[in-house]
């Protein structure tokens, strides 16, 4: 029986492979995307834009009443709309393919304290799941795995390439860990009080991390005559050349995190979630701290908050000085990463300016995962990562790609959904 569930799982991951796209072949000939409204990523909107790229990188980006040669293939865009491609940061895209298929799901590592569990050589680039974020708009991912206290180590990648060593656009760029609530509930199964009341169990909690951290400290301080991998690990944390991502809500707690992380000499530092930061976007402006949101369509936490909360606060993050982006953990998080433009159309639809809630994807995600000098806006010398749109790709009435380019590179949109939708479309067509 074992023999026959294993054939059939064979057989299921094989077809899997097989219906994969391709990945594009790098950039020979020049482009140069004429008359489209260009919109840059970084607040600015060029009208009437010519964008020119060769070799993977941008090589123009200004008006089309320039003067200039046009390069290699033209490509006339007149009333579409040209974006970077957008980046979805804290997202798990190419660890998990069927959550129900446990064979298939590695984003989880057994253990409490893993920072040195690496993601990116788990990320499958020929995930189904993956492909279907392209048609969107989605070209690139932080790739950030899951649980314990420490959760290990995330990289950004690019969503078309052969393997995992393709993909990479940055490699380890930072370690994730989960702070604990200062809040409890009782077990309401068991008959216990289900009301929040303060954990009695909290600075034992945070006491637990700090002493991890300090250890890690003094073993990279020391003779270091066993190694010790996880404490390894954490090296660019205290050097500055990775970034902490501080899962966290609540205003005690990110402050705690925070207060915390700066005493044992981390430098760069990312908050997660972050609900209640608006209390104490002094404290986070003042460290050059930015925040990765958690997508809207959700019921505030707190019975305290208003209803609209989820809604507006990334304008009123954004109003306070406080670098917004936008991540995708959460329930079905993989399959809605696809709709990562449209949870930023949200943030506009609520008092967000269109072009600063297109931020929250690119030039503000890349700044916040240190990679703004290759991606986030439409600059030359940066990437040729970007897409063409026939309307507002923040809205799902508009975001209709006609074209996208990864490095350059002539990426497809075609995907197992898009087949099958054209499969069954003119099913009845001919009755």
């Amino acid at each position: 029986m074992k023999k026959i569930i294993y054939s059939i799982l064979f057989l299921f991951l094989i077809g899997n492979i097989s219906a994969q796209q391709t990945p594009a072949d790098p950039q020979t000939t020049a482009i140069s995307i004429e008359g489209a409204t260009a919109h840059l990523g970084n607040g600015k909107v060029i009208k009437n834009s010519l964008i020119m790229f060769n070799a993977g990188k941008l090589t123009f980006v200004g008006s089309a009443m320039s003067k200039i040669a046009r390069q290699g293939t033209v490509i006339k865009a007149k009333n579409h709309h040209v974006y970077p491609g957008f980046i979805a940061a804290n997202a798990s895209l190419g660890l998990v393919e069927i959550d129900a298929v446990k064979a298939s799901d590695d984003e989880d590592e057994i253990g409490t304290n893993n920072p040195h569990i690496r993601s990116l050589i788990a990320y499958n680039a020929e995930s189904k799941v993956v492909e279907s974020m392209r048609p969107n708009g989605v070209l690139m991912a932080q790739i950030t795995p899951r649980g314990g206290t420490f959760s290990g180590t995330s990289s950004i990648v690019q969503l078309d390439a052969w393997n995992w060593e393709d993909a990479a656009i940055k490699v380890d760029d930072g370690i994730h860990m989960n702070w604990p609530g200062s809040f409890t509930s009782g077990r309401w199964w068991l008959g216990e009080d289900p009301a929040l009341k303060a954990d009695p169990k909290y600075p034992e909690n945070i006491g637990k991390i700090k002493t991890y951290l300090m250890n890690a400290k003094n073993y990279l301080a020391g003779q270091k005559i066993k190694k010790h991998l996880p404490y390894e690990a954490t090296k660019g944390l205290f050097d500055g050349s990775q970034r902490l991502f501080i899962h966290v809500s609540g205003e005690r707690e990110i402050t705690d995190a925070i207060t915390i992380s700066k005493e044992l000499g981390i430098k760069n530092m990312a908050i997660v979630h972050g609900e209640g930061a608006e209390n104490i976007a002094d404290l986070l402006v003042k460290n050059n701290i930015g925040v990765i949101l958690d997508r809207p369509h959700r019921n505030p936490n707190s019975e305290d908050d208003a209803y609209d909360y989820t809604y507006t606060i990334a304008k009123v993050l954004t109003d306070k000085g406080v670098v917004v982006s936008l991540g995708m953990e959460g329930q079905m998080e993989r399959m809605n990463t696809r709709n990562l433009p449209f949870y930023a159309g949200t943030f506009a639809a609520h008092g967000l300016d269109k072009e600063v809630a297109l931020q929250l994807l690119t030039s503000n995600t890349a700044k916040i995962l240190g990679i703004d000098d290759k991606v986030g806006s439409l600059q030359v010398g940066k990437d040729a990562t970007l897409f063409i749109s026939k309307g507002d790709a923040l809205d799902m009435r508009g975001n209709q790609l006609t074209k996208a380019y990864i490095q350059g590179r002539d990426i497809s949109l075609e995907t197992h959904q898009t087949k099958l939708w054209k499969r069954y479309a003119n099913k009845y067509k001919s009755e």
